[in-house]
């Protein structure tokens, strides 16, 4: 069973930096690296959206509110999958969610929330 915890969370002063992490259990290092991997986020009373994704071959995309601040990466030999968050607004607070998906499955993590807070 695909399983997906996401880790590193929590509360930062505007303008700092935050590293997420997403690991990934209950599939192999080879289906792991086979899919793109992604990153949503979720504020209170909005709709989820969107923030980042990698592909199998390391290919990044973003969205625009976050590019040049925010950075996505993977390990597959760890099965793992970072968001590196610098020069956080109060505006990236929400519940950020990992997310993949394989044969047409959407797998997701419970969220990690972060708060972006003086």
């Amino acid at each position: 069973q695909v399983q997906l915890v996401e880790s590193g969370g929590g509360l930062v002063q505007p303008g700092g930096p935050l590293r997420l992490s997403c690991a990934a259990s209950g599939m192999t290092r080879i289906i792991f690296s086979t899919y793109t991997m992604g990153w949503y986020r979720q504020a209170p009373g909005k709709q989820r959206e969107l923030v980042a994704t990698i592909s199998s071959r390391g290919r990044p995309n973003y969205v625009d509110s976050v590019k040049g601040r925010f950075t996505i990466s993977r390990d597959n030999a760890k099965n793992t999958v970072y968001l590196q968050m610098s020069g956080l607004k109060p505006e990236d607070t929400a519940v950020y969610y990992c997310n993949s998906r394989i044969a047409m499955v959407d797998y997701w993590g419970q969220g990690t929330q972060v708060t972006v807070s003086s």
